[in-house]
């Protein structure tokens, strides 16, 4: 069992109701091991977490960047609120050596897993709403995502269109995106590739670059243009 107390100071966070913060610790995996523990997992935490998450990001940006159009700041809220930005919150905070898993799932890396590491972020964010309100958890999480935005006000970070897109097509429940080379022009030290992505039957954009992954990368900029800035 999480040592809360423990938990509570490692995290810098302390709840009324410390159950909230013990079922968000809860990997489901660990109730498929352990039937008689009383506490369901993390995964409905998660869901008002999520939409927790989505609000408070869009309302700070909205109010920081008025001259932005829908589209980017669509862009920069998908960024922010993207596994691999949650995962690596949660990995700084440390919060998978507090999660209660099954032993299958922490022997096979559980505690490191992209997808653990964020959706148990999106579960304390949860908790700490539910405990603490609103205030409180815009706090928490201006603390933990404001590195994040100051690299994209720093251009310090390019966004991955790739991973975006990706990210958008499975919380759509779309399928995958394909990349598929259709022309390769040019002599071999001036070689030009270009890049269909295909989602579903659809050819959604296409980009040309001198490597295959770069004409990869502009025909994902262009699909994210034309269907992931109506995300969320």
């Amino acid at each position: 069992m999480v040592d809360l107390d423990h938990c509570q100071k490692a995290l810098s966070i302390s709840f009324n109701n410390e159950i909230l913060l013990l079922q968000a610790l809860v990997h489901s995996s660990y109730l498929n091991e352990n039937q008689d523990f009383r506490w369901p997992s993390n995964e409905r935490l998660e869901f008002i977490g999520d939409a927790v998450l989505g609000l408070v990001v869009a309302e700070r940006l909205y109010s920081e960047f008025p001259e932005l159009s829908e589209g980017w700041l669509t862009t920069m809220r998908a960024y922010l609120v993207c596994q691999d930005t949650l995962a690596e919150v949660a990995s700084s905070l440390k919060l998978g050596d507090w999660l209660l898993m099954g032993r299958g799932e922490d022997v096979t890396g559980g505690r490191s897993k992209q997808s653990n590491l964020a959706n148990s972020l999106e579960a304390l964010i949860g908790a700490i709403y539910l405990d603490q309100g609103l205030s409180r958890v815009k706090r928490f999480i201006f603390k933990q995502l404001e590195p994040f935005l100051e690299r994209i006000k720093s251009g310090k970070v390019s966004l991955n269109y790739k991973a975006l897109l990706q990210e958008f097509a499975q919380k759509e429940n779309m399928s995958v995106p394909i990349y598929r080379v259709v022309k390769v022009a040019g002599p071999d030290h001036d070689k030009r590739f270009t890049v269909e992505v295909i989602m579903g039957d659809e050819v959604i954009s296409v980009g040309t670059g001198k490597s295959k992954k770069a004409a990869e990368m502009e025909a994902s900029q262009l699909a994210w243009v034309k269907v992931g800035y109506n995300y969320g």
